[in-house]
């Protein structure tokens, strides 16, 4: 064991040495990621929060019966943000210029017009690049429009038939007894990545490929150079040769991935999710990672040969495991085939991460140690033709 990490400690010095390996696992995937971002970012038209303004012309107690209770328990929630503002006109502008998703106009005489039986309504202006969130809008003040339409016909009901309570005491006892409007947390939707992250993690997961192939590849770099055979000339078996590599790779794989997970998280605002989920993913990526590229570099002659196979095999199994786009919600054949790559299992893991508990990665961590197992094991196996005396 001593010999490994002395042979990994020297080649990571000299992988950080390399320009190159730095450009490859830190700062290219960072930038995609940014450039994605900030190119399809903003495809769906809605943010995370939805953020909302009122304008209360009217300031009567039915007007504010829905501004404190029913805007009042939605923004409780935590789904909307909702604050006051002066004027209609403030109110369209925000709209206007994408600083509200949406504006709930209420006009003066609103409460007179209902307690007098009138027509009254609650207009509604909304964002045009916001869709959903207009749609929620609208269906709070329709929520609403139609509890008080429904208190006075049992109001209305109650008169009529001779009871002698005053019609005010009828409609506040009618209102409690009405269901609330909330804004409810769609739990299915909380199972998958926002853009920033997915496009971050798909990023990093695709590059963390190339990042270790550099460990598995320089035994076929110190064979051509004639290092290999001085190495085993000395007291230092083939197990440890091989284990050295290979902890090179796994090495490189974790610092690549943290840094670019610690730098999307500051400077792209991504969110991975819990540390220790995260953290079961990333081993478990790089060690799948590290078992691919071992297969690749075992069947190649020279390193040369080997760097192209890999970035092929790199990019076959990244497009098909989601790193660019969902590779899965095209169904089908592709659906299946996209359980073959790690890149899908890490995905989907940071998917559940994001709807559950760490104990959600599970599966997706299973199936990248699998991964790693078969091919890591056909490795060893194949690296025997290449480390020998």
């Amino acid at each position: 064991m001593r010999h490994a990490l002395l042979i990994a400690g020297r080649d990571l010095r000299e992988r950080a040495r390399d320009r190159t390996a730095y450009l490859l696992a830190v700062v290219l995937p960072l930038a995609l990621a940014g450039i994605f971002t900030l190119i399809l970012g903003n495809i769906g038209g809605d943010s995370e929060l939805f953020r909302y303004v009122v304008a209360d012309a009217d300031r009567g107690e039915v007007s504010r019966t829905f501004t404190d209770d029913v805007l009042g328990r939605a923004a409780a929630s935590g789904a909307i943000e909702v604050r006051a503002v002066a004027s209609e006109q403030e109110a369209r502008s925000l709209v206007g210029d994408g600083a509200a998703t949406a504006a709930f106009l209420l006009p003066a005489g609103f409460t007179q017009d209902v307690l007098a039986g009138r027509a009254a309504r609650i207009e509604v202006v909304g964002d045009v690049d916001a869709p959903t969130g207009t749609q929620v809008a609208r269906s709070l003040a329709q929520s609403y429009t139609d509890r008080l339409a429904a208190v006075r016909v049992a109001v209305a009901a109650t008169v009529h038939s001779g009871v002698t309570t005053p019609p005010a005491a009828l409609a506040a006892e009618a209102a409690a007894a009405l269901p609330q409007a909330v804004v409810a947390e769609d739990t299915a939707a909380r199972r998958e990545l926002d853009t920033r992250t997915q496009y971050a993690a798909g990023m990093a997961v695709f590059f963390l490929f190339f990042a270790v192939q550099s460990g598995v590849t320089g035994l076929l770099d110190e064979r051509r150079t004639g290092t290999l055979a001085r190495l085993l000339a000395g007291p230092v078996r083939r197990s440890s040769i091989l284990a050295g590599k290979l902890l090179t790779s796994v090495a490189v794989g974790v610092v690549s991935m943290t840094a670019l997970i610690v730098a999307s998280s500051l400077l792209m605002n991504a969110h991975w999710g819990h540390p220790a989920g995260v953290a079961l993913l990333v081993v478990s990526g790089v060690l799948a990672a590290t078992g691919a590229m071992s297969v690749v570099a075992a069947l190649a002659k020279t390193a040369d040969q080997a760097g192209g196979w890999q970035a092929i095999t790199a990019i076959v199994l990244g497009a098909l495991g989601g790193a660019f786009f969902p590779v899965a919600q095209a169904g089908g054949l592709l659906e299946k085939l996209s359980l073959l790559a790690p890149h899908h299992w890490f995905l989907r893991g940071l998917a559940d991460l994001a709807g559950g508990t760490v104990a959600s990665v599970l599966p997706s961590v299973a199936a990248m140690t699998a991964f790693a197992a078969v091919t890591g094991s056909t490795a060893l196996v194949l690296f025997r033709k290449v480390v020998r005396p």
